[in-house]
């Protein structure tokens, strides 16, 4: 299997898949890259060299002790891509992944990134605080760091059947094999790291990392995600972002890379080709 080695020796594991120009895909917590697999086969499929890598202590990559925050796994981003010689990139970033793009954007440029996607993304910044009053109490993080010590396994089976897909939601549709397939990517990710990542998505403020964001930005938000709610997520990044192109998906919950995935691999493939 394809690794690349970082700066402290985390071996990070990718798929590499078609040809073109390269884009490449960051994933949510608690997941690896198979929650794109959807949107990479698409993707390489219409002439696109899609690319989509595990993130440290998650997936195939390796379980670090250090380094489960949000400046590292930007520059883990940064190894992939100078490894190999990628230019002319498309970033794409989902829920947590979005957060992971727009700080490796923040601390490495754009000399090599063409554009960036942003969806069901964590920035601008989740924590509510004094100068971020809209944002989300730090009460429900809290909850999740206790329901991971407690019994990940069940927290990750509730998320999945609840929220993430919008199952508890009437007439939600969303398969066992769907929301097995999320529990079963959490188990694969290290405890320390899936526990660590919960401060990295959740209290990483990324304002000034999307101020920084000088090419062309699709942003998609569903405005009935449950996790990164539509205005502390999608509504305000597009806000914020110069020239940002927003793409609301109505009644849509977080994971719409599964829910929605023929919409978005259309939208995908659109901004791509524009």
């Amino acid at each position: 299997m394809p690794y690349v080695t970082t700066a402290d020796g985390a071996e990070i594991f990718y798929k590499d898949w078609g040809t073109g120009r390269p884009v490449v895909l960051s994933h949510g917590w608690p997941l690896n890259s198979d929650s794109w697999e959807a949107q990479q086969l698409f993707l390489a499929s219409n002439g696109y060299r899609a690319i989509a890598h595990d993130r440290r202590g998650h997936g195939r990559s390796t379980q670090t002790w250090h380094g489960n925050e949000m400046n590292t796994y930007a520059d883990d981003l940064a190894t992939l891509i100078e490894t190999l010689d990628l230019r002319d990139l498309t970033l794409v970033g989902f829920s947590t992944g979005g957060g992971e793009v727009a700080r490796y954007v923040g601390r490495h440029g754009t000399a090599r990134v063409a554009q960036v996607v942003l969806v069901s993304a964590v920035p601008p910044f989740m924590l509510r605080t004094d100068d971020n009053p809209g944002g989300v109490p730090g009460e429900v993080f809290d909850a999740i760091r206790a329901g991971s010590l407690a019994d990940r396994s069940q927290l990750y089976r509730d998320l999945a059947d609840g929220p993430f897909f919008g199952h508890n939601r009437p007439g939600a549709g969303v398969s066992q094999g769907v929301r097995d397939a999320f529990w079963r990517q959490g188990l694969q990710a290290g405890h320390r790291g899936a526990y660590e990542c919960v401060a990295a998505f959740s209290a990483t403020d990324f304002r000034a990392d999307l101020d920084a964001i000088d090419v062309p930005t699709l942003v998609v938000h569903g405005d009935d995600d449950q996790v990164v709610p539509f205005e502390v997520g999608g509504q305000a990044s597009a806000a914020r972002i110069k020239n940002a192109t927003l793409k609301v998906y109505p009644g849509a919950p977080h994971g719409i890379t599964d829910t929605h995935k023929e919409q978005l691999g259309a939208d995908l493939l659109e901004f791509l080709n524009s």
